[in-house]
């Protein structure tokens, strides 16, 4: 695996150390109190993939409502325990969210997942799109050892067909449920029933596409953070949900909020109105999504062939 950043501007190098150092700041502070067989755990190697890795990312304003490319990492840790978002990650993942957002630190997004070793290995035992593409272009920025991940054993034709259908079968109609429950919600003036049920269609739309492919999902419901390696696959996904204004990246925001706020927040808001917006944005990704799953689905087809 390379090991160089000499690709990117020295802007974005010294972005990408401070990121690292932040990654390590947390994850010593969420592990210094840890007893047992966690007291060991360690970073194995965190890995910048994505468009950054190849050198195609774009970093044209957001204002002018054109694509950005984000930072994309993968952490890989020793022990499956240890992978544990909300116990171990939460508190980087804000301080990198406040690093861009609020104190302008770093100029660029940072989504990072976490994966054990065994994790990692086992998905480039079992052909995994991602975990593969992720070894090949990947860019190691910290490695604890020289160890290389275990050897890639793509899926013939026939398999990678078979496994890109189910999960293209398992997840449209799952999305348009939720799409028809949160309509049936808006009528029943269940607002925030609604609320959740587009979030959680527009999870799964991100999460079958991104299944169909690469064979591989985060377990993350941030539907940002779904929707930034979606992009990052077709270009197609991009400018379903428009940030020429305040407003429009504001209700991204609302729906992003939904998982949770929705259901246990007794302040969270949101109107009529707001949702027939957000409901049209879904329809028009549901329809985006379908056309980029069946795409793919026909290239595998004449691949099998």
């Amino acid at each position: 695996m390379r090991n160089d950043l000499t690709h990117l501007p020295a802007a974005k190098q010294r972005e990408l150390e401070r990121i690292v150092e932040t990654i390590f700041d947390e994850f010593r502070g969420a592990t210094e109190n840890a007893t047992g067989p966690r007291k060991g755990a360690r970073i194995l190697k965190i890995i910048l993939f994505g468009s950054h890795a190849r050198g195609d990312w774009v970093d044209a304003p957001l204002s002018a409502n054109q694509y950005k490319s984000d930072y994309d990492i993968l952490v890989i840790v020793s022990q499956k325990e240890m992978t544990d978002r909300a116990a171990y990650w939460a508190t980087a993942e804000e301080r990198l969210i406040r690093a861009y957002t609020i104190e302008k630190t770093i100029h660029t997004p940072v989504n990072f997942i976490i994966h054990s070793l065994h994790e990692v290995n086992d998905g480039l035992s079992h052909g995994r799109v991602f975990f593969m593409e992720v070894a090949k272009d990947g860019i190691a920025v910290y490695e604890a050892d020289d160890s290389e991940l275990a050897n890639p054993k793509p899926k013939t034709p026939s398999q990678a067909l078979a496994a890109a259908k189910d999960y293209f079968d398992e997840y449209m109609p799952a999305a348009q449920y939720s799409l028809e429950r949160a309509r049936k919600s808006v009528g029943d003036n269940q607002l925030k029933y609604a609320a959740f049920d587009l979030h959680q269609a527009t999870e799964r739309l991100y999460q079958g596409l991104l299944l169909t492919l690469t064979l591989y999902t985060p377990y993350n419901h941030n539907i940002a953070f779904l929707r930034s390696l979606a992009e990052g696959l077709d270009r197609r996904l991009f400018g379903i949900w428009p940030e020429g204004t305040h407003r429009e990246r504001s209700m991204f925001q609302k729906l992003k909020e939904a998982y949770t706020k929705a259901r246990y927040s007794k302040h969270y808001r949101i109107s009529e109105e707001e949702l027939t917006w957000l409901g049209e944005r879904v329809e028009e990704l549901g329809r985006v999504v379908h056309q980029v799953c069946s795409d793919k689905i026909a290239e595998l087809e004449a691949a099998a062939r």
